[in-house]
């Protein structure tokens, strides 16, 4: 297949606002050995990109300064030794940077085939989330059937794939977290037991409230900072506490004594610069276990908007207002 020596990507100009994302030139990726080349569809936008947009959140040794951290597309290139994939085999993957252009390079184990059914699009609102929780709600938390699991932020792209997996593995109750009535709506269509508008109601005595004082066994926060307390405050003995972002501060006190009186597990952890073996131990989780649902209709990323790539500077300031319900994708022609 021919490819074109150049492409359009999204490039940061410097540290700042959704403004210093501008379309710029780059040179085409050559797949490495156990890579695929995605000529790219379309791409997630998440959380993390705008961190790297601000400066606060650099690429990892070796990765891209592109943002875009998921894609979707076709395979147009095999790097050497690569068998799983065929030149024409519609994948989304999970990368670590690169996504905001028209190629982009994946690891092979960090690929997943697009479910069957599902457009790019869609696709392309997978590898992040799915990858993020699966690891942090079902690897790190243990999750099991029978629990109940306290989700904030339900309403970001991780909250929407949080609710229905949570839901989808047999959780006892899926609570969660929402700035406003309407997403509290949502997220209750979607599957949560009950959405709490936390800028009208205390998230703690509402766990309470709810579950007759006995709280809850997993919580999954992206916020931190005094969420912290108020998060051991609504656990069950032997409960989890997952951190995945720091929205609201890497500092909060926390009560140690409860923490040791109910054997509470308190922990977290970041997903980009982990080893594409890791990644790649997800990723067959998810083909195993996950993407059977997705194809039966069961579960599906939720897309709240989709922008041309050119615009992805409109597409960050959206995120920004957090007005958004589920994954925000730029579209690439």
């Amino acid at each position: 297949m021919s490819l074109p020596d150049t492409m359009q990507a999204i490039e940061i100009t410097e540290p700042g606002e959704a403004d210093v994302l501008v379309p710029g030139t780059r040179p085409v990726p050559q797949p490495a050995a156990g890579e695929v080349l995605v000529r790219v569809a379309a791409a997630g936008v998440n959380r993390p990109d705008v961190a790297q947009r601000k400066g606060v959140y650099p690429p990892p040794p070796g990765a891209s300064d592109i943002p875009g951290l998921e894609i979707s597309g076709e395979v147009v290139a095999l790097g050497d030794g690569v068998t799983e994939f065929a030149i024409g085999d519609a994948v989304c993957a999970l990368v670590a940077g690169g996504g905001y252009a028209e190629y982009c390079a994946a690891p092979v184990p960090q690929t997943l085939p697009v479910p069957e059914g599902m457009d790019l699009v869609a696709a392309a609102g997978l590898p992040e989330t799915f990858f993020t929780v699966w690891s942090n709600i079902f690897d790190r938390a243990r999750f099991a059937p029978g629990e109940a699991v306290l989700i904030h932020g339900g309403s970001s792209g991780i909250g929407t794939t949080a609710i229905q997996l949570c839901k989808a593995f047999g959780a006892s109750a899926v609570f969660t977290t929402v700035g406003s009535a309407e997403k509290a709506a949502f997220c209750e269509t979607l599957g949560a037991t009950r959405a709490i508008d936390y800028r009208q109601q205390d998230f703690v005595e509402e766990i309470r409230a709810l579950t007759e004082k006995a709280g809850v066994d997993v919580i999954l926060d992206m916020i931190g900072g005094e969420y912290l307390n108020r998060n051991v405050s609504c656990m069950k003995p032997d409960g989890r506490l997952v951190q995945i972002a720091l929205m609201g501060g890497a500092k909060g006190e926390l009560n140690l004594g409860r923490v040791m009186m109910n054997r509470l597990t308190v922990t977290g952890s970041t997903l980009r610069a982990r080893s594409v073996a890791f990644k790649g131990e997800i990723a067959a989780a998810l083909r195993e276990k996950v993407w059977p649902l997705l194809e039966a209709g069961d579960i599906a990323p939720v897309i709240h908007r989709t922008f041309p790539l050119a615009e992805a500077a409109a597409a960050h300031a959206l995120m920004e207002e957090s007005s958004h319900i589920g994954k925000i994708i730029l579209e690439i022609a």
